[in-house]
C-alpha cells in the first residue's frame, strides 16, 4: 500500500500554533490526566443511574451487556472517525484546515504530549450526541434502562482509547498486546496512512480490509 504522508514531522517540544487568539490556541491542547478527570466521574454517574434504575425492576442483569454494547458501538465509532473523518480527503483549501485542526496536525507533530489526546470542545459534544442517539433508540425499543449503562461504556471505550492513544506514542510497551497496538499504531502514522485505523482493536480494520498485508 502506497505512502500517504502529507505532512512534514515536527518532532520538536514546541507546539505548532493553530490559531492566532491564545483563548482559542488553548483549548487545541490537554493531558491525559484531564481526560482522566473530567471523565471518570462521567462513567461512575451513569454506572450509578443505571444501578438506581435496576431497582425499579428488580434485577440489575441487563446492565453488563449494556456496558460491552456501548464499548463495542465505541469501537466502531472510533474506525469509522479515525478513518472517514479525520482522514477525510480534502477537496478544498477550507477542507484541508479543517481535516489538519482535526488530525493533521498530530500526523505533522505526532510526539507533542499535548495533542494525543480528544479536547472536551470535541469530545463533550460527541458524547451529548450518542446521548441523544440513544435516549431516541432505547426509547423507540422501549428498553429505556438500557440508555445509562450504554452510555457508560462507549465513555469508558472512549477513555480506552485516548489513553491506549497516549500509551502508544509515550510508554515504554515491552510487550502483549498493547506492544502489538503500539506497532499497529506506528505503522500507521509512518508507513500506511491509509490503513490501520483501529487505536484500541484491529477488528474493523479486518472487517473492512484496510489491515495491510505484512
Amino acid at each position: 500500500m502506497p505512502q500517504t504522508t502529507h505532512y512534514k514531522i515536527d518532532y520538536s517540544d514546541v507546539p505548532i500554533r493553530l490559531f492566532k487568539s491564545d483563548f482559542l490556541e488553548f483549548f487545541t491542547h490537554i493531558t491525559p490526566t484531564a481526560i482522566v478527570v473530567i471523565w471518570t466521574p462521567v462513567i461512575a454517574l451513569f454506572l450509578i443511574r443505571a444501578f438506581s434504575e435496576s431497582m425499579l425492576v428488580g434485577s440489575a442483569l441487563y446492565i453488563l451487556p449494556a456496558l460491552a454494547l456501548g464499548l463495542f458501538i465505541w469501537t466502531f465509532t472510533e474506525y469509522t472517525m479515525h478513518r472517514f473523518v479525520f482522514h477525510f480527503p480534502p477537496r478544498t483549501p477550507t477542507m484541508e484546515r479543517i481535516t489538519f485542526l482535526f488530525h493533521g496536525i498530530h500526523h505533522a507533530q505526532p510526539s507533542l504530549k499535548t495533542r494525543l489526546v480528544m479536547p472536551p470542545v470535541v469530545s463533550i459534544p460527541l458524547a451529548l450526541i450518542f446521548y441523544g442517539l440513544f435516549s431516541l433508540v432505547f426509547g423507540w425499543l422501549n428498553a429505556p434502562l438500557w440508555i445509562a449503562p450504554t452510555v457508560a461504556g462507549v465513555v469508558l471505550g472512549y477513555l480506552i482509547y485516548d489513553l491506549t492513544h497516549y500509551a502508544t506514542h509515550h510508554w515504554p510497551i515491552r510487550g502483549g498486546y498493547f506492544k502489538f497496538l503500539k506497532r499497529h499504531h506506528m505503522l500507521h502514522h509512518f508507513k500506511t496512512e491509509d490503513a490501520r485505523f483501529g487505536v484500541t482493536s484491529p477488528i474493523w480494520d479486518y472487517v473492512f480490509r484496510t489491515m495491510p498485508a505484512e
